[in-house]
């Protein structure tokens, strides 16, 4: 259970560390000009696209780095937590804009996100 939680971490981590800096350093037009799954960033300001990958890019670090230094390991469940409330509003954001085939991909990293949580706070937290 452990390494399905720490590999899990990794990808969600490397993922939104990626998706994260994505949006902090590309302007609102491109990302909406990257194509279909971008067309949610039309209802968000720029400021709050950069808002939004900025706390992408926290939680990401977040995600790793407290476990890996020993330094605060219960982070690591609220940076995740932090992604699952991200994601969240992402599948409403989704829903509300009637896109439910990309629908399915927030609810899976909203999972995963969630696993992760549960993960750390119960069977295999830092703690114990």
């Amino acid at each position: 259970m452990n390494l399905a939680l720490w590999i899990i971490t990794g990808l969600l981590a490397v993922a939104y560390l990626l998706g994260g800096a994505f949006k902090v350093i590309t302007p609102k037009e491109k990302i909406i000009a990257a194509g279909a799954s971008a067309r949610w960033a039309e209802d968000f300001s720029a400021g709050s696209i950069k808002t939004i990958g900025a706390l992408e890019v926290l939680a990401a670090v977040g995600l790793v780095l407290p476990a890996v230094l020993d330094t605060a390991p219960v982070l690591v469940p609220l940076a995740a937590l932090g992604l699952a409330l991200i994601m969240t509003g992402a599948a409403i954001t989704r829903i509300r804009r009637r896109e439910t085939a990309l629908l399915v991909v927030d609810l899976v990293y909203l999972v995963l996100a969630a696993f992760v949580v549960w993960g750390r706070l119960g069977p295999e937290s830092f703690t114990g």
